[in-house]
């Protein structure tokens, strides 16, 4: 157990939050929610001592040990891999290196003899033993094969640093696990055995990330940093953002008897309950859902940004036809004769373990680049509109505000009209004579979707979107393409947005394609069984 007391946190003037009492207990996994700024990793460093709190204590229960997912990707660079996993239990780490030391003294006394034996012991209670096969079964796991266990941290790549970072955190079975944003560089298969090992987890986890797919599969709380305070909610995010939406409705209509109220929070907590899986953490989830009264369900402070793209003109029959497409780059075969037909009404997942893959079609479709071979039409009807991964010819060094930015693609030019469709972005009052050149990584994106609503394409291209992007703008943007009547081809990491929004999944292989009509889960169970 974690005891959060009267914690408060400032810097100078700004309050982050003050009087967070909380109790983290084990068998339980928190996710820390809030707005970009609120103090999210800020709350998880005061948790770990990393960060002192102006006021208040946090203290773990006697014997409990706490481990954190490291972000100094430089920090192992001279150790080997299994090694770098095993420090993790620093305690476990120190014993081995003290016997080692004894061991291999010229001089061995019986003093080095009683002591070498109280290390054994303790190494023995560690489960020292097993420490080598846990770190390794951790990082097959992770995806890392038993090639890499020997290598030095150094020679890997940062991707593959961030899983060995991420089975260090686990290693040993720690009391409490702290983790921010562990999904990312996580291919989906490391992502679905994170999601099994935290479920069967008895400890006590609190985490911060940017999947919602994640946060509703392994959360039995939310812990939500708004209005200077934090507070916890039972369920998962999606539970915890549907009923911050109803709670916000109630308000509004204030008419409402508290009866009708009653019946349609039972009504909507029900349906929650009733989609629970079987694992432990939607069953401890359903027991405490039943328990939630209308005044636990508060409304959110949070501002969600407008996403919506309305194509000016419906597609014809023709969309798009690619033929026997090929690519090499840097002397790897990226696209190797891919081909397929685009109908009306798909929306298309395109995914590859070779990230480059849907890049590069991506960049031929629209015209940045040339196939070394086979050939690809587009429908006389078809007008594109394409969010490219790097957006930073768009903003490094242009010399305009957000009014101006904005007003290069868009036909109406009015400064009232462009400031209105930036208020709906989040950009509003002064925010929108900031310079395009200073904007954060989010911002940009929230720049660049507004450029592609403006357009009124008929065919959206999305490459990462929901990069940078915060929990209430990925939201934003899930339902703005759910709701988009048209065609989209799209590459994304994040589950949630592939399995509500694609109807199709084509997957690049190095041999071509596999290409199904059918939603991201049903395609993930027909991959695995084959």
């Amino acid at each position: 157990m974690i005891t959060v007391t009267n914690v408060g946190l400032r810097y100078g003037e700004r309050k982050l939050f003050e009087d967070v009492n909380i109790k983290f207990t084990p068998g339980n996994c928190y996710g820390v929610i809030g707005a970009n700024g609120a103090g999210k990793s800020t709350f998880l460093k005061i948790l770990s001592g990393e960060i002192e709190p102006n006021t208040g204590d946090v203290s773990i229960a006697p014997g409990v040990r706490m481990s954190v997912l490291k972000q100094d990707h430089y920090q192992y660079d001279e150790y080997e891999v299994l090694e770098t996993v095993i420090m993790g239990n620093a305690r476990l780490y120190e014993i081995m290196k003290e016997k080692d030391a004894l061991y291999a003294k010229p001089d061995f006394t019986d003093e080095d003899g009683i002591k070498a034996s109280e290390l054994e012991f303790e190494f023995a209670e560690l489960n020292g033993w097993e420490a080598e096969a846990e770190a390794a079964t951790l990082l097959q796991g992770l995806g890392i094969g038993t090639e890499l266990h020997y290598k030095k941290m150094a020679d890997l790549s940062g991707a593959d640093k961030v899983k060995v970072l991420l089975a260090q955190a686990l290693f040993g079975n720690p009391g409490v696990l702290i983790l921010d944003e562990p999904t990312n560089h996580l291919d989906i298969k490391s992502i679905n055995w994170l999601e099994e090992f935290l479920i069967e987890f008895e400890g006590t986890v609190i985490v911060v990330s940017h999947d919602r797919h994640f946060l509703n599969k392994v959360c039995t709380h939310m812990a939500d940093v708004d209005f200077g305070k934090i507070k916890l909610y039972v369920g998962n995010y999606d539970f915890w953002y549907e009923s911050s939406q109803l709670a916000l409705a109630m308000m509004k209509d204030q008419n409402k008897k508290k009866e009708e109220k009653i019946k349609e929070l039972q009504e909507f907590i029900a349906r929650f309950s009733a989609n629970a899986s079987k694992s432990k953490q939607a069953t401890s989830r359903k027991k405490l859902l039943e328990k939630i009264t209308i005044e636990d369900i508060q409304p959110s402070s949070r501002r969600y940004p407008f996403v919506g793209f309305k194509p000016e003109r419906e597609v014809g029959n023709d969309i798009l036809t690619v033929d026997r497409i090929c690519k090499t780059i840097d002397g790897v075969k990226v696209l190797n004769n891919v081909s397929f037909t685009v109908a009306k009404g798909d929306k298309i997942a395109f995914t590859s373990e070779n990230e480059i893959a849907n890049t590069t079609l991506f960049k031929i479709l629209t015209g940045e680049m040339e196939p070394d071979s086979g050939e690809f039409k587009w429908g006389i009807t078809i007008t594109k509109a394409y969010f490219p991964k790097d957006n930073s010819e768009f903003f490094n060094d242009v010399e305009l505000s957000l009014v101006d930015w904005l007003r290069q693609f868009s036909d109406e030019k009015s400064e009232s009209y462009l400031r209105g469709f930036l208020g709906r972005m989040l950009f509003s009052g002064d925010e929108a004579l900031k310079q395009a050149k200073v904007l954060s990584g989010g911002e940009r994106v929230r720049c660049m979707l507004s450029r592609m609503m403006l357009s009124n394409a008929n065919v959206l291209i999305l490459d990462q979107p929901t990069n940078h992007l915060d929990l209430e703008s990925i939201t934003a943007l899930n339902n703005g393409l759910i709701d988009y009547k048209s065609v989209i081809l799209f590459a994304s990491h994040d589950h949630q947005f592939i399995q509500t929004v694609a109807n199709r999944i084509i997957d690049i292989t190095e041999n071509g394609i596999v290409d199904k009509r059918m939603r991201y889960d049903e395609y993930l169970e027909y991959k695995a069984s084959l």
